[in-house]
């Protein structure tokens, strides 16, 4: 019987049998005493035998026998044997994130460069610089990430030794200077009221609202696009996150400090009210009636959920039309927060601002840690001064 090699995986093999074709695995092994083995089993369908021979090298890894030659494993295998391994444990999102990173980007580009040879230099140029070609710095850092944490993997499978990837940097010269994170990607006050007014006077009332939600709230652009009209209590102003959305669907919430309830204000209620009202009509030109379930940000166009991007491509009109500093919609969430920490009253707690955020103390801790040094600094003011101010009877 002649055996012809997949271009999956070096174990796995397709024959002919009374004309039709099949496929099997040959997983060699060692067993506890130390001589050579080989498993191999057979199946009607290649996808049948690399699940199979997928599910053999996790039991590997587990422990169940040693693998012959660890050095071959090309970088696709090594990252299919990891996402079956420990995808289960990953939130839903997570594992999303990275099953869409390893397909599209991370196979294609370095699935057939040998785990333990592909070196700092190609994996810069063959990757890092690619993918900028065509994609924003912030995006290629998130697969950067992705493949590093991947790498750690097989370092504590004892796989490789270290990991060579750790110091490469990703940056695209050509792209605007922006940093995104919380003490760039923001709007002071000012901007802030002069974006809203830009946005009502340029946008449509779907992209007008969003952004006012988001600027008010603090929100995810997630969990802001996953919200249904049920989630908002018009009478006691109140707002519920217990789901997220994008382009990929509706899932929970990444932690479980995002589901929260919140307080909002009576403009937020007369803007979300506004455009209740439009999306009736709206629903009604499509023959469809505005049910309670339904996600709240719709499209003009079709009357359907907002797609995940529109509201990127809507604030960086805005900002280019208003002659306002660059920020992402995520930025919205930064100036939410590090305008309540900067109060000068300091009416809220860190706690406060975490709760609202849907985020621990710690993360606020970490995030807005630019802004805390102040708030502290004050807080030592305001106890002498109460201290100062107190009379002794």
């Amino acid at each position: 019987m002649k055996l012809h090699k997949s271009k999956k995986d070096p174990e796995l093999y397709c024959y002919f049998e009374n004309g039709k074709k099949k496929w099997m695995y040959r997983h060699k092994y060692y067993d506890q005493y130390g001589k050579r083995k080989e498993k191999k089993k057979r199946f009607d369908t290649e996808k049948e035998a690399y699940q199979a021979l997928l599910k053999l090298k996790v039991d590997t890894l587990k422990g169940a026998f040693k693998q012959v030659q660890f050095s071959n494993y090309t970088i696709a295998q090594w990252f299919d044997t990891w996402f079956e391994t420990y995808s289960k444990d990953w939130e839903i999102s997570t594992r999303i994130q990275r099953e869409s990173a390893i397909r599209l980007h991370i196979k294609p580009l370095l699935g057939n460069y040998k785990l333990a040879d592909l070196s700092k230099s190609i994996y810069k140029k063959e990757f890092v610089n690619k993918l900028l070609e065509s994609k924003k710095s912030s995006t290629v850092e998130t697969f950067h990430k992705i493949f590093k944490i991947g790498i750690n993997a097989a370092v504590e499978e004892e796989i490789i030794p270290k990991n060579r990837f750790t110091k490469i940097t990703v940056q695209n010269k050509t792209e605007k200077n922006f940093i995104e994170n919380a003490q760039e990607n923001y709007l002071e006050p000012h901007d802030l009221i002069r974006m809203l007014k830009t946005a009502k006077e340029s946008e449509n009332i779907t992209n007008y609202s969003l952004l006012y939600l988001l600027a008010h709230t603090g929100l995810r652009r997630g969990e802001a696009n996953g919200l249904r009209w049920n989630d908002i209590d018009f009478e006691n102003q109140k707002l519920t996150v217990d789901r997220t959305r994008d382009n990929k669907g509706k899932r929970p919430p990444k932690t479980i400090n995002s589901y929260r309830t919140i307080d909002i204000d009576k403009s937020v209620i007369d803007q979300l009210s506004k455009y209740r009202t439009w999306c009736k009509e709206t629903k009604l030109s499509f023959g469809k009636h505005l049910k309670i379930d339904d996600f709240i940000f719709i499209s003009y166009q079709t009357g359907e959920p907002l797609s995940d991007n529109t509201i990127n491509n809507a604030l960086d009109r805005v900002v280019e039309k208003g002659n306002i500093k660059r920020i992402t919609p995520h930025g919205l969430r930064h100036t939410h927060a590090t305008i309540l920490l900067n109060d000068s009253e300091m009416r809220l707690s860190t706690k406060d601002v975490a709760d609202r955020l849907g985020d621990t103390v710690r993360e606020i801790d970490e995030t807005y840690h630019h802004v805390l040094p102040k708030r502290r600094r004050e807080t030592a003011i305001i106890f002498t001064d109460i201290l100062s101010s107190t009379k002794v009877i």
